[in-house]
Protein backbone atom coordinates (compact mmCIF):
# COMPACT_ATOMS: atom_id res chain seq x y z
CA UNK A 1 0.00 0.00 0.00
CA UNK A 2 1.44 3.34 -1.13
CA UNK A 3 3.42 4.73 1.85
CA UNK A 4 0.59 4.22 4.37
CA UNK A 5 2.24 3.55 7.71
CA UNK A 6 1.75 3.63 11.44
CA UNK A 7 3.68 6.28 13.36
CA UNK A 8 4.72 6.32 17.00
CA UNK A 9 5.21 9.70 18.65
CA UNK A 10 7.62 10.63 21.45
CA UNK A 11 6.15 10.44 24.94
CA UNK A 12 7.31 12.23 28.03
CA UNK A 13 5.88 12.00 31.47
CA UNK A 14 6.22 11.43 35.15
CA UNK A 15 3.89 10.95 38.10
CA UNK A 16 1.85 13.97 36.91
CA UNK A 17 0.84 12.29 33.63
CA UNK A 18 1.91 11.81 30.03
CA UNK A 19 2.79 14.29 27.28
CA UNK A 20 2.84 13.30 23.60
CA UNK A 21 4.76 15.47 21.15
CA UNK A 22 3.89 15.75 17.44
CA UNK A 23 5.86 18.20 15.29
CA UNK A 24 5.50 18.91 11.58
CA UNK A 25 8.45 17.92 9.39
CA UNK A 26 9.85 15.87 12.28
CA UNK A 27 7.25 13.46 13.65
CA UNK A 28 4.98 13.77 10.60
CA UNK A 29 6.40 14.03 7.06
CA UNK A 30 4.81 17.37 6.20
CA UNK A 31 4.23 20.89 7.45
CA UNK A 32 0.93 20.93 9.35
CA UNK A 33 -1.44 23.46 7.77
CA UNK A 34 -4.78 22.30 9.17
CA UNK A 35 -5.95 20.50 12.30
CA UNK A 36 -9.43 19.18 13.01
CA UNK A 37 -10.96 16.46 15.12
CA UNK A 38 -13.95 14.15 14.94
CA UNK A 39 -15.96 13.15 18.00
CA UNK A 40 -19.49 12.08 18.86
CA UNK A 41 -19.70 9.55 16.01
CA UNK A 42 -21.60 6.33 16.69
CA UNK A 43 -19.92 2.97 16.12
CA UNK A 44 -21.97 2.33 12.95
CA UNK A 45 -21.10 5.69 11.34
CA UNK A 46 -18.53 5.75 8.52
CA UNK A 47 -16.61 9.01 8.12
CA UNK A 48 -14.18 10.03 5.40
CA UNK A 49 -15.24 8.09 2.33
CA UNK A 50 -13.00 10.11 0.05
CA UNK A 51 -9.52 10.51 -1.37
CA UNK A 52 -7.46 13.68 -1.77
CA UNK A 53 -5.38 14.64 -4.77
CA UNK A 54 -2.92 16.79 -2.76
CA UNK A 55 -3.50 16.52 0.98
CA UNK A 56 -1.59 14.13 3.22
CA UNK A 57 -3.01 13.26 6.64
CA UNK A 58 -2.00 11.85 10.01
CA UNK A 59 -4.86 10.43 12.10
CA UNK A 60 -4.46 10.02 15.87
CA UNK A 61 -7.13 8.73 18.24
CA UNK A 62 -6.26 10.91 21.23
CA UNK A 63 -9.13 9.36 23.19
CA UNK A 64 -10.96 6.10 22.68
CA UNK A 65 -10.60 3.97 19.57
CA UNK A 66 -11.53 3.80 15.91
CA UNK A 67 -10.55 1.94 12.76
CA UNK A 68 -9.35 3.20 9.40
CA UNK A 69 -9.76 1.24 6.17
CA UNK A 70 -7.44 2.38 3.39
CA UNK A 71 -7.84 1.40 -0.27
CA UNK A 72 -5.40 2.19 -3.08
CA UNK A 73 -7.85 1.80 -6.00
CA UNK A 74 -5.83 -1.09 -7.42
CA UNK A 75 -7.43 -3.84 -5.33
CA UNK A 76 -5.33 -3.47 -2.17
CA UNK A 77 -6.78 -2.56 1.19
CA UNK A 78 -5.62 -2.45 4.79
CA UNK A 79 -7.38 -1.89 8.10
CA UNK A 80 -5.67 -0.09 10.97
CA UNK A 81 -6.82 0.12 14.58
CA UNK A 82 -6.16 3.43 16.28
CA UNK A 83 -6.21 2.64 19.98
CA UNK A 84 -3.22 4.36 21.61
CA UNK A 85 -2.92 8.16 21.94
CA UNK A 86 0.80 8.12 21.08
CA UNK A 87 0.38 6.40 17.70
CA UNK A 88 -1.19 7.47 14.44
CA UNK A 89 -1.51 6.52 10.82
CA UNK A 90 0.12 8.44 7.98
CA UNK A 91 -2.02 8.64 4.84
CA UNK A 92 -0.37 10.01 1.70
CA UNK A 93 -2.40 11.69 -1.01
CA UNK A 94 -4.46 9.55 -3.41
CA UNK A 95 -5.58 6.83 -1.02
CA UNK A 96 -9.24 6.21 -0.19
CA UNK A 97 -10.04 6.35 3.52
CA UNK A 98 -12.98 5.20 5.65
CA UNK A 99 -12.98 5.86 9.40
CA UNK A 100 -15.42 3.78 11.45
CA UNK A 101 -16.07 1.67 14.57
CA UNK A 102 -15.77 4.69 16.86
CA UNK A 103 -15.86 4.00 20.60
CA UNK A 104 -18.23 6.24 22.60
CA UNK A 105 -15.26 8.26 23.91
CA UNK A 106 -13.44 8.50 20.56
CA UNK A 107 -11.74 11.76 19.63
CA UNK A 108 -9.97 11.37 16.29
CA UNK A 109 -7.42 14.13 15.72
CA UNK A 110 -6.50 14.83 12.09
CA UNK A 111 -3.38 16.69 10.95
CA UNK A 112 -3.41 17.83 7.31
CA UNK A 113 -0.70 19.05 4.97
CA UNK A 114 -2.99 21.48 3.10
CA UNK A 115 -5.69 24.00 3.83
CA UNK A 116 -9.21 22.83 2.93
CA UNK A 117 -9.96 22.87 -0.80
CA UNK A 118 -13.16 21.09 -1.87
CA UNK A 119 -11.85 20.80 -5.45
CA UNK A 120 -9.09 18.36 -4.50
CA UNK A 121 -11.46 15.85 -2.87
CA UNK A 122 -12.63 12.77 -4.76
CA UNK A 123 -15.89 11.67 -3.14
CA UNK A 124 -16.96 8.89 -5.51
CA UNK A 125 -15.01 5.62 -5.23
CA UNK A 126 -15.48 4.68 -8.91
CA UNK A 127 -14.11 8.07 -9.98
CA UNK A 128 -11.15 7.54 -7.62
CA UNK A 129 -10.38 4.12 -9.15
CA UNK A 130 -10.48 5.60 -12.66
CA UNK A 131 -8.18 8.47 -11.70
CA UNK A 132 -5.68 6.22 -9.90
CA UNK A 133 -5.54 3.88 -12.87
CA UNK A 134 -5.36 6.74 -15.42
CA UNK A 135 -8.57 5.68 -17.17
Amino acid sequence: MKEVKMLEFPQRGDNRGRLVIVEGMQDVPFEIKRIFYIYGSDADVVRGQHANRKTEFVLINVSGTSKVKVLDGKGNEAIFSLNRPHTGIYLPNMVWKDMYDFSPDSVLLVLASEHYDAEEYIRNYDDFVKEVNNE
